[in-house]
C-alpha cells in the first residue's frame, strides 16, 4: 500500500516506476493524490474543478489492463489541467464569470495529447481571468494561496498549477506561458518551470490558440527529469504553425549527456528601470557563482536589446487576441463588452484590442521579429542569459488586483513586479525558472535562464546540473504536514 507520506516524496518518474515494478497500483497513486487534494485544497484553492471519481475509475482501468501503461512513461498517473484549456465534459471557466456554465465540446490539442499519453485527469487548476495577470486571484473562482505561506501569491497565470505541485497534490501539472505564466508561478512556488521554444510543442491549429505564437504550454514540476519526460509527450515530430527546431529523440534520455562549458551573460539590472529587490539580486549572483563552480564562464552584461518597445508591441497583440477570444462568447450570450461580467483590466485590454488598427498590428509584428533577429545574434556570443524572474519575491495576496478601481496603479504595480520574462515569449526562446533561492522567511525566489531558440535540451541539461549541485526542497512545509 502506498502511504501518503511516500506519495508526497516521489516525483512522477518515481511513481511511474513504482507502478511498473508493482510496488503499488495506479489506484493507490490516484487515491493518494485525492487524499492530498482533499487535505490542502480547501486551504490553497489550487483545484477549482475536480473529477476525482472518474479519475479513480480510470486508474483502475490501468491496473486491470497493464498494456495501457505502454502509452507513455507516465501513463496512468494523475494529472491536472490548467483551466484555460478545454477538457471535453468538464467546465472551462478561464477564471471568468463570463464563462460560467461553459462546457467545451472538444479537447484542446494539448489536452488530447496528454490523454493519448494515458494521463488521468484529476481536475482543473485555477487561473486569473483569461490568464492575464501575475497572480491568481480571480473574482469568479477565488484566490489561490501559496503553500509556502498562504498570505502570499502563487504568481500567475498558472498559479493553481503552482499551488497544486508545491502542495504535493500532483508532482506535475499542466501550465501555459504567454508572458511568464510558467516561470512566474515556478519562481513563487519553488518549482521548476520551462517555457519551451516556439514551434517545438503541441498548440492549437490557429494563431488565436497561442496568441500568435507568444504562448506555449508545458508543465510545472518538482524535478527537472519530470519536465523533460513531459516535454517528450508534447514535442512535435513535424512543423505545425511555426518552424520546428532540432530536438533529440528524447529529452529525458538525453538529460545526462555531457554539457559543454557555457558562456553565460548575467543580467543584474531591471530592463525597464524598476527597483530590483535584494533577494532577487542575491538569487542571481548566487546562481552565477554556482554556474561558475560547475565550469561555465560568466560575464555581466547590459540588456541584450531594448525591452520596452518589444513589450509594448506584445501588449497590443495580446489585447487583440483577448478581444478575439472573448468575442464568440459575448456573441453567444448576446452581451456587449461594456456590460459583460469581466474584471476591469480584462475589459480594458479587450477594448484596446477591439480598436487596434491593422497597420498597428503589422508594425508590432515587425518590431517583435526584429527583436527575434537581435536575440539570435546575441546568442552567437552568449549561450545563456541569467537573470531574475521577477523584481520582487512573492507579493502578498491583494497587492495586484485586476479589478482595482485604480487601473493606473494596477498597471504601475504590474510593471514594478514584472519585466524580465515576457521578452522571450516575443522572441520564442526557451526560458526556465530554477528554484535556487529562498528569502529569510522561506519564500521561494526563482532564477531565470534563457537560451537560444531551439536550445531546450541545453537548458534542461543545465537545470539538471544545478539540481544535482544544489538540490531544492520539492514541496512546501504545508504539503507535508
Amino acid at each position: 500500500m502506498l502511504a501518503l507520506s511516500e506519495y508526497r516524496s516521489l516525483d512522477a518518474m518515481a511513481l511511474a516506476l513504482g507502478v511498473r515494478n508493482r510496488d503499488f497500483t495506479n489506484e493507490e497513486v490516484t487515491t493518494c493524490a485525492i487524499e492530498q487534494a482533499e487535505k490542502v485544497n480547501p486551504i490553497l484553492n489550487a483545484i477549482n474543478i475536480e473529477c476525482y471519481d472518474s479519475a479513480l475509475d480510470q486508474a483502475r482501468l490501468f491496473d486491470a489492463n497493464p498494456e495501457l501503461l505502454k502509452q507513455s512513461r507516465v501513463a496512468g498517473l494523475p494529472f491536472l489541467i490548467k483551466d484555460l484549456a478545454a477538457v471535453k465534459g468538464l467546465p472551462t471557466t478561464s477564471g471568468s464569470r463570463l464563462y460560467k456554465d461553459y462546457l467545451p465540446l472538444h479537447n484542446s490539442n494539448i489536452v488530447q495529447t496528454y490523454l493519448n499519453a494515458g494521463l488521468v485527469v484529476l481536475g482543473k487548476t485555477n487561473t486569473p481571468e483569461c490568464g492575464l495577470t501575475l497572480t491568481t486571484e480571480p473574482i469568479a473562482t477565488g484566490v489561490t494561496r501559496n503553500p509556502w505561506n498562504i498570505k502570499y501569491s502563487t504568481g500567475g497565470s498558472s498559479g493553481g498549477a503552482g499551488a497544486a505541485v508545491a502542495g504535493a497534490i500532483s508532482p506535475t501539472a499542466h501550465a501555459t506561458d504567454g508572458g511568464g505564466s510558467i516561470r512566474i508561478p515556478a519562481s513563487c512556488c519553488g518549482l521548476f518551470g520551462l517555457k519551451p521554444s516556439r514551434g517545438l510543442t503541441v498548440i492549437e491549429n490557429n494563431f488565436s490558440g497561442s496568441w500568435g505564437g507568444l504562448s506555449a504550454g508545458h508543465v510545472l514540476s518538482q524535478t527537472v527529469r519530470d519536465s523533460a519526460a513531459f516535454l517528450d509527450l508534447i514535442a512535435l515530430d513535424a512543423p505545425n504553425l511555426f518552424a520546428l527546431p532540432d530536438k533529440p529523440t528524447s529529452f529525458l534520455e538525453s538529460l545526462d549527456q555531457p554539457l559543454p562549458k557555457l558562456r553565460v551573460g548575467v543580467q543584474l539590472e531591471h530592463p525597464m528601470d524598476q527597483h530590483l529587490d535584494k533577494n532577487c539580486f542575491r538569487a542571481v549572483t548566487n546562481a552565477a557563482m554556482l554556474c561558475e563552480s560547475l565550469g561555465h564562464s560568466l560575464e555581466e552584461i547590459s540588456h541584450p536589446i531594448e525591452y520596452r518597445p518589444v513589450v509594448q508591441a506584445m501588449t497590443k497583440i495580446i489585447n487583440l487576441y483577448v478581444h478575439k477570444s472573448l468575442s464568440s462568447r459575448l456573441e453567444e450570450l448576446n452581451l456587449g463588452l461594456d456590460v459583460a461580467p469581466l474584471e476591469a483590466s480584462t475589459r480594458i485590454m479587450a477594448t484596446l484590442g477591439q480598436s487596434l488598427k491593422a497597420t498597428e498590428y503589422l508594425d508590432a509584428l515587425d518590431l517583435i521579429k526584429e527583436a527575434e533577429r537581435q536575440m539570435a545574434k546575441f546568442h552567437q556570443r552568449y549561450d545563456i542569459v541569467l537573470s531574475p524572474v521577477l523584481s520582487k519575491p512573492p507579493v502578498k495576496i491583494g497587492w495586484l488586483d485586476m479589478n482595482s478601481h485604480d487601473q493606473k496603479e494596477y498597471v504601475n504595480r504590474f510593471r514594478q513586479y514584472s519585466g524580465f520574462t515576457a521578452l522571450y515569449n516575443g522572441t520564442g526562446q526557451p526560458s526556465m525558472s530554477v528554484p535556487l533561492h529562498q528569502t529569510k522567511d522561506n519564500l521561494p525566489v526563482g532564477v531565470m535562464f534563457t537560451g537560444a531558440w531551439g536550445m531546450d535540451l541545453q537548458l534542461l541539461q543545465l537545470a539538471k546540473q544545478l539540481e544535482t549541485a544544489q538540490p531544492w526542497p520539492r514541496i512546501a512545509q504545508l504539503a507535508s504536514e
